[in-house]
């Protein structure tokens, strides 16, 4: 059975940033066919991507978020862990979970970073569709019957 619609996941940390990852996404991907789930943090993506994922609803889910150094708490580590979850979360489903998580060393709450990480973030969420859209087709193709020659 091929589905045609996806999960989007965003985490609100940084929203007005993160935001334009979906942005990205919708450019290849009709808006249409995305369920869109926000979650305080990127923390929170890797448990809900894995009930969408087994849901059996959805052809991929995408997960984005920006995950900064808040001083408090060490950032690779929260960004090492989310990315780990989302990659048990796609194979213990066996449905492609995306991550359009960024971890910049030095952001700082300025126009410039602002502007460079919101561009940034669009192109991301072209990427994940790209990569949601070329998966679902080679596993169509995997699993498609073999044509004797």
């Amino acid at each position: 059975m091929t589905h045609t619609r996806y999960a989007f996941i965003k985490a609100n940390w940084h929203a007005d940033i993160v935001d334009q990852a979906l942005t990205g996404f919708a450019e290849l991907i009709p808006m249409a066919q995305i369920d869109v789930f926000d979650v305080p943090g990127a923390f929170e993506m890797p448990l809900l991507a894995r009930d969408l994922a087994e849901t059996g609803k959805y052809a991929a889910v995408a997960a984005a978020a920006l995950v900064v150094d808040g001083g408090i708490y060490r950032h690779d580590f929260v960004a090492a862990a989310v990315v780990d979850g989302l990659m048990r979360a796609s194979l213990d489903s066996g449905v492609p979970v995306l991550s359009v998580s960024l971890t910049p060393h030095h952001f700082q709450e300025t126009e410039h970073h602002k502007a460079i990480y919101t561009a940034h973030f669009v192109e991301k969420g072209r990427e994940a569709a790209r990569a949601a859209l070329m998966i679902g087709e080679a596993r169509a193709k995997m699993n498609a019957p073999s044509v004797a020659a």
